[in-house]
C-alpha cells in the first residue's frame, strides 16, 4: 500500500473535502514538499461553486509554504529540509509563451486551441497545496528559498495574491506620483495598494464597501478610501482629480459594476488594469469607451511566477517595505478546513485570509 496523505479535493460544486490519497511519486524534474501553511484563495470559492471547472478528485490549493522532503534526481542546488515557497503559477520555461517573457501564460495548444492560465498547474490542471504533500513540477525553476527569520504567514501572501496584486500595479506601468484608484479591497486589491505605493504613487484612492478592509487599505497605502455604500464612487474620484480623472485604476474584483467604475474614471490615454476574474460576459459602455476614441489601455494580468519572482517578493517583506501579516485573519487546521471554507466563502467575521496548519 503506498503511503497515504490528507487533502481538500474537489467533489462536485459545493462540496470541496478532506480526503485520503496517495503520497505522490515525484520524477526527476520534481520536488515533493511537506506543506505546513497554505490558504484559501477566491478563484478556490469560484471552483467551489461550480464557475471554474475542474476535475472530479482534484486536490486543491495554490499558495504553498513548506519543507522539502524529496528531490528529484536533476534538481540541483536544494537540499532536503529546507524551507521554500513555489508560485501559484509554476511555468517550465519552456513554452512559446515563457520564453517569450509571459512566464504567467506557460501554457500549450490543446484541441479547442491555445489555453491560457496555461502556467496556473497547481489546484487546476494538477493536485494542489491543500495537502499534507505537494509535488512541484519543474522544482529548480519554482523552488524559492525562504530567507531566514521569515515565518510562513508573513510570505503566505508571495505565492499568489502578492504576486497578482502587484501584477496589477506593474501591469498599470504607475509612474512617480500617479493618482490611482483601486476598486475592491479582497486580498488581491489590498496587494495592488500596495503595489502602487512602492511604484511611487501619488494618490491611491482605494473602494470598497467593508470597514475593517477601508482600514487595512489606509495601513497599506491608500490616501483616500471611498464607501460604495455612501458615496457616488464616481462622481467622487473625478473630484478629487478636479475633472482629470485617474492615471490608472486597477480592478480586482471581476463584476461588471466594478469594472464599469474603472473604466469610467480613467483620464484619456489612461490604463485600465484588470486582475479580477469574471463568472459572466463583460460588456463595454460606449460613453465610458469614448467609443474607441480616448487612448484608454486595458490590460489582464495573471500572477507571475517562477522562483526569481517569488525571491523578489520576499526580499520586499525581509526589507521591511511591507508586511502582509496582518491578512491572516483567521486559522485553521488541515481537518476543519470545510469550515474555513464556509467562512471564506461568505465573508464572515471579517476575514481576510485564513492560514491553513497543515504542521
Amino acid at each position: 500500500m503506498p503511503a497515504m496523505m490528507k487533502a481538500a479535493i474537489f467533489v462536485e460544486p459545493g462540496r470541496i473535502e478532506i480526503d485520503d490519497k496517495p503520497i505522490p511519486d515525484i520524477g526527476p524534474n520534481d520536488a515533493l514538499i511537506r506543506v505546513t501553511t497554505t490558504t484559501i484563495c477566491g478563484t478556490d470559492v469560484h471552483i467551489l461553486k461550480g464557475e471554474y471547472p475542474v476535475a472530479q478528485g482534484l486536490t486543491i490549493g495554490h499558495e504553498p509554504v513548506g519543507v522539502i522532503e524529496k528531490l528529484g534526481a536533476n534538481v540541483q542546488g536544494y537540499q532536503e529540509g529546507q524551507r521554500v515557497i513555489a508560485g501559484a503559477i509554476c511555468p517550465s520555461f519552456t513554452s512559446y509563451a515563457c520564453q517569450d517573457g509571459c512566464s504567467a501564460q506557460d501554457g500549450g495548444h490543446h484541441r479547442h486551441g491555445y489555453k491560457p492560465m496555461g502556467g496556473w498547474r497547481f489546484g487546476n490542471t494538477i493536485d494542489g497545496a491543500q495537502a499534507e504533500y505537494l509535488l512541484v513540477p519543474d522544482a529548480q525553476a519554482n523552488l524559492s528559498p525562504v530567507p531566514d527569520g521569515l515565518t510562513d504567514e508573513q510570505v503566505l501572501m508571495c505565492p499568489d495574491i502578492m504576486s497578482t496584486g502587484f501584477a496589477g500595479a506593474e501591469s498599470a506601468q504607475i509612474k512617480i506620483g500617479d493618482i490611482v484608484a483601486v476598486f475592491a479591497q479582497g486580498p488581491i486589491g489590498l496587494c495592488a495598494t500596495a503595489g502602487a505605493r512602492l511604484r511611487g504613487a501619488g494618490m491611491i484612492i482605494a473602494v470598497d464597501g467593508v470597514d475593517e478592509r477601508l482600514a487595512m487599505a489606509k495601513t497599506l497605502g491608500a490616501d483616500v478610501t471611498l464607501d460604495f455604500r455612501k458615496v457616488d464612487v464616481v462622481s467622487e474620484i473625478l473630484k478629487l482629480t478636479g475633472g482629470r480623472g485617474v492615471d490608472a485604476s486597477i480592478e480586482a474584483l471581476g463584476l461588471q459594476s466594478t469594472f464599469e467604475s474603472a473604466l469610467r474614471v480613467l483620464k484619456p490615454g489612461g490604463t485600465l488594469s484588470s486582475l479580477g476574474v469574471y463568472s459572466e460576459n463583460l460588456t463595454i459602455p460606449l460613453d465610458a469607451f469614448s467609443a474607441g476614441l480616448g487612448d484608454h489601455k486595458i490590460i489582464t494580468s495573471l500572477c507571475p511566477g517562477g522562483k526569481e519572482r517569488m525571491r523578489r517578493l520576499m526580499q520586499i517583506i525581509a526589507a521591511g517595505r511591507l508586511d502582509l501579516g496582518p491578512m491572516v485573519t483567521h486559522r485553521y487546521a488541515l481537518d476543519d478546513i470545510v469550515q474555513a471554507y464556509e467562512l471564506f466563502s461568505h465573508q464572515r467575521d471579517g476575514v481576510l485570509k485564513v492560514a491553513i496548519q497543515t504542521a
